[in-house]
């Protein structure tokens, strides 16, 4: 899966891929010292999609799963692609991160997911 950031590992609980449709994650973080938001080194969230358009847009209304209320709320998450010369533009936004949740850290965590996708894009 290349939405997990480096230093994770992913676990699929469930998917359903449609609108209406939801998933549950579990990352967890690889080193040890890793702290998690659900367990000691684990994150784990539900989502559900909003809206699903074929080559275009997948919109999803995504939440931690924690007891710690400044992680709690739910983030909309807005993928966009584009066509541009010799191959697609994605476009991730976020409209509302938790208060514990540091923008740097969710640039951090987008920035290497969006790296893994285009190494396995460009790879073939």
């Amino acid at each position: 899966m290349w939405m997990v950031p480096t230093g994770m590992t992913s676990h699929v609980h469930a998917f359903d891929a449609r609108e209406g449709g939801s998933f549950r994650i579990s990352l967890t973080y690889d080193a040890p010292t890793g702290t998690g938001k659900t367990t000691a080194r684990t994150d784990t969230y539900h989502s559900r999609f909003v809206k699903l358009v074929t080559n275009e847009q997948v919109v999803g209304v995504v939440e931690f799963e924690t007891t710690d209320p400044a992680l709690r709320g739910e983030m909309t998450i807005k993928i966009s692609l584009a066509d541009a010369d010799g191959g697609t533009d994605v476009l991730a936004m976020h409209d509302w991160l938790p208060r514990g949740l540091p923008t740097a850290d969710n640039e951090v965590g987008w920035r290497s997911a969006l790296a893994k996708l285009a190494a396995l894009v460009e790879a073939g």
